[in-house]
């Protein structure tokens, strides 16, 4: 009896256990296939882009346009802090120190120039007046030995009377001598003035160049380094300015960022133009700061594409500018960013995600699952977005839908 007992118990183990494994095997048949709840909500359609977060003002610190073998010595570090007049960035001097000291000793030399011109200047017209002096001298005898003619024969007398007129003559020829030896001396120390002025220009000129060669900050606040694309290479990124790195004319060095108030600059392409608008609402998350979303607007598109060389063939962009309503202590300047702009908006309509729909032939359709059993049912479109599909007939509140083909998922076995 005790065996017959047993061996009804094996059995009715088995039972329940083949019992069960059915009923496992129904339960996993109604969830092989992903699904997804018809929910009634708010449609929105949205756009996609990539940017990054600029400052609204922001200044922007350069390389001088002047000098040369513009080496960086020293640079204040990425993120640091500083205050209105604090040097940011210094480059090597050497070069113009030695030419200030050249460009003094010529200065030198021209003030010299000057002192030698005038000195020459004294020299000659003091020799032309002593010569005239001489002259009228000789003009008194002449002017009175002709007091005595009239005792004197008439040849001899003549002959005084031409000495005294030779004299007159001699002395007026002395006086533009003088004139001439002043004019000509004054244009020597003309000369020698402007070659010291020249001296003196390139003298402030260097020290200029010199002052420039340490760059401040015009106002309070936190560096940010700038690419120096120079310095990168095909496949890599360019890395930031440094010590050492040499720059050219005008480079872009440093950027000094006004935060409290921040934007996020991007591309739209040209296919996407037409579906934006200024005054979109914007949803922004930056990725360094994944745990707070921006609100914002779109504040500007540009008029003219730009092309884009980082792919191949070029495509052509838009720029696009979101003014942000809020910010966040933990931004800088250059963060990429992520935003969605909102194309349109639908409020209570029921709505699906863009994989439970599928296409037929002219038909849409959508496959419902109840208790295990999958349905095809045609739907009418309300509208398409990106993530989401808002449907107009076709399903009910609530219905569970698949996201993939039952076709598939058989074949996928």
């Amino acid at each position: 009896m005790k065996k017959g007992w047993a061996i009804l118990a094996v059995v009715f183990v088995v039972a329940l256990s083949v019992v069960a494994a059915a009923a496992l095997r129904r339960d996993n048949g109604k969830t092989s296939l992903p699904t997804a709840l018809v929910t009634k909500t708010t449609f929105i359609d949205f756009l996609q882009l990539r940017g990054e977060i600029r400052p609204v003002r922001s200044v922007v610190l350069t390389a001088p346009s002047a000098g040369s073998d513009l080496q960086i010595v020293d640079l204040a570090t990425n993120g640091s802090k500083v205050a209105s007049g604090d040097v940011v960035i210094t480059f090597d001097p050497t070069l113009q120190q030695r030419t200030l000291e050249t460009k003094r000793s010529e200065l030198k030399q021209a003030e010299s120039e000057i002192e030698k011109a005038e000195a020459e200047q004294r020299r000659r017209v003091a020799s032309a007046q002593s010569e005239r002096d001489e002259a009228k001298k000789a003009l008194e005898r002449a002017r009175l030995e002709i007091q005595g003619n009239e005792l004197r024969a008439r040849i001899d007398a003549e002959n005084f009377i031409i000495a005294v007129s030779n004299a007159e003559e001699h002395v007026r020829e002395l006086d533009k001598k003088i004139e001439g030896e002043r004019i000509a001396a004054q244009a020597d120390v003309a000369i020698a003035r402007q070659k010291r002025d020249k001296a003196q220009y390139d003298v402030k000129e260097t020290e200029r160049i010199i002052g420039s060669l340490q760059v401040r900050a015009p106002m309070d606040g936190s560096i940010s380094l700038m690419a120096n694309f120079r310095a990168g290479g095909p496949g890599r990124a360019a890395p930031e300015f440094r010590r050492g790195d040499r720059a050219w004319f005008g480079a872009q060095i440093a950027e000094l960022p006004d935060l409290t108030t921040v934007q996020m600059t991007a591309r739209v392409d040209e296919a996407d133009r037409g579906r934006i608008q200024t005054g979109s609402a914007v949803r922004v998350r930056v990725d360094a700061v994944p745990d707070k979303e921006l609100t914002g607007t779109l504040k500007d598109i540009s008029v003219v594409a730009k092309p884009d060389f980082t792919t191949w063939p070029p495509v052509r962009n838009f720029d696009l500018v979101v003014a942000l309503s809020d910010s966040d202590p933990r931004l800088r300047s250059g963060m990429s960013a992520s935003a969605r702009v909102e194309l349109d908006r639908l409020p209570n309509v029921l709505v699906v995600p863009t994989g439970a729909v599928f296409q037929r032939g002219a038909a849409t359709i959508v496959y419902i699952v109840n208790r295990g059993d999958v349905e095809s049912r045609q739907v009418t479109v309300l509208r398409r977005g990106r993530d989401q599909i808002a449907i107009a007939s076709g399903v009910g509140e609530g219905d569970r839908v698949s996201l993939k083909e039952p076709e598939q998922e058989g074949a996928g076995k």
